[in-house]
């Protein structure tokens, strides 16, 4: 008897569920997308249809079926599932959940499937809490997380897990879903008799970052909208209200956070002014700090534009002091400004290259000492000492140049900068050929 009212109930809380949740598929035939993981022969789908599990990792973004696959595994497995949150959980559900797993085990002979949601969260002592019924068999853990695990995640862990990389729904996987979802009269919306032209449900899938859940969402708001409206069509009004604003796929904080501002560097660096852009207002809309974009914008003007144009610095500066000064959204015009200028400028890594070799020169070589005729002569008794004597004042000579020793005693002079063949340097150059003549150096072209 409690079994027919456990089942009624979860047949209620199933049809009184978010539409996402109704939708969940039941088989791996009906997952979408995917398919470095479940084309036939792939790794994952051999672990789960042949019904031995082994402890893994899902990572990937939110929406992209995460929960779904870990329920499958079990499904497959006959095992029982049990979920924990890491935002929620402690050591004190850890161990309560692996009590229940070794009871399961010794009286049913059933093995469980623990899903432990946002893995990332847990503290060190909560992963190695996990540890002994990873060990024993008495659980298989199916972490999920949205940061990079290797930077996340205890080795001892990691190393008792296998790691599969879940990838972004694509805009066609997303419209299947729509599609089930729009014609289904027992777990989708069908039973509404709502129609939606393609148009309009390809605005759900492209404008929904590649996650299931939350185009399915947007569908059922919408279809709610339409529905409220006396409608039997969901109008492009609906999806705009339903979606308000597209959720940006950015973790300020988290593995996202380093990849997206290394696209944005990579761009500027490459000379594509457009996608710099887009980069640089995924991270403003996403709320990412501007002091960090414009400090890296700052550091980029030297390291890949440099003496190429030496502008390019006092624009990056500039840009930040603006932004100190008028805060967003108006300082986004500066960054902007500042972003298109270093990446139409002229790209040169001079300044990097020589600033590697002159500290290779600096740790590798012997200790230095100034000669005499380099060091001070700002205080009394320095001529007694011989301080400058022998110096040669550049000022005195033709053309401000004159060849005497620069470098210190014991250091053996060496080209450390090379200019680059773009924009000012140009002109470095060729401003340095009658230079390396008056100092006798050789090697730098």
């Amino acid at each position: 008897m409690t079994d027919l009212f456990s089942a009624h109930a979860d047949e209620l809380a199933l049809a009184n569920a978010p539409l996402a949740t109704r939708m969940r598929p039941r088989t791996l035939d009906e997952v979408v997308g995917q398919p470095g993981l479940l084309v036939p022969g792939a790794a994952f789908r051999h672990i789960v249809e042949s019904g031995r599990p082994v402890s893994m990792l899902l990572w990937g973004p939110p929406g992209t079926g995460k929960t779904t696959l870990a329920r499958l595994v079990a499904s497959y497995a006959d095992s029982a599932f049990a979920t924990l949150s890491a935002t929620s959980a402690g050591v004190k559900e850890v161990r309560e959940i692996l009590a229940a797993a070794r009871e399961r085990l010794s009286t049913d002979e059933r093995r469980t499937v623990l899903f432990l949601d946002e893995i990332h969260r847990f503290a060190k002592n909560q992963q190695d809490a996990l540890l002994p019924g990873v060990e024993d068999g008495t659980i298989i853990l199916i972490g999920a997380t949205t940061e990079n695990p290797f930077f996340e995640i205890n080795s001892p862990l990691m190393s008792r897990m296998t790691l599969f990389r879940l990838e972004p729904l694509n805009p066609a996987d997303l419209r299947r879903l729509i599609d089930v979802a729009l014609g289904d009269e027992n777990r989708g919306i069908g039973a509404l008799g709502l129609a939606m032209t393609d148009a309009v449900a390809d605005e759900i899938a492209t404008r929904t970052g590649g996650d299931a859940r939350q185009a399915l969402n947007s569908l059922e708001v919408a279809a709610t909208l339409a529905t409220a409206a006396g409608r039997t069509t969901i109008l492009e009004e609906d999806v705009s209200e339903a979606l308000q604003r597209r959720l940006v796929r950015y973790d300020k904080t988290g593995d996202n956070h380093y990849d997206v501002i290394s696209a944005f560097i990579k761009s500027v660096r490459g000379s594509d002014p457009d996608a710099s852009l887009y980069w640089l207002f995924l991270m403003l809309e996403a709320g990412e700090d501007p002091e960090f974009i414009a400090r890296r914008l700052i550091i980029l003007a030297s390291e890949d534009i440099g003496l190429a144009d030496s502008e390019a610095l006092g624009v990056a500066v500039a840009a930040s002091q603006a932004l100190a000064y008028v805060g967003l959204p108006e300082a986004a015009h500066h960054l902007a400004h500042a972003t298109i200028y270093l990446a139409t400028a002229p790209k040169s890594n001079s300044v990097a290259r020589a600033m590697g070799a002159a500290q290779r020169l600096v740790r590798e070589g012997a200790t230095p000492m100034v000669p005499p005729h380099l060091r001070s002569t700002g205080y009394g008794g320095a001529a007694q000492l011989g301080h400058g004597e022998g110096y040669v004042y550049p000022h005195d000579q033709p053309g401000n140049l004159t060849d005497q020793q620069y470098f210190p005693d014991g250091v053996e002079p060496e080209v450390l900068y090379r200019p680059g063949d773009n924009g000012e340097e140009m002109s470095i150059a060729s401003r340095l050929d009658k230079i390396d003549e008056v100092l006798r150096r050789r090697g730098r072209s």
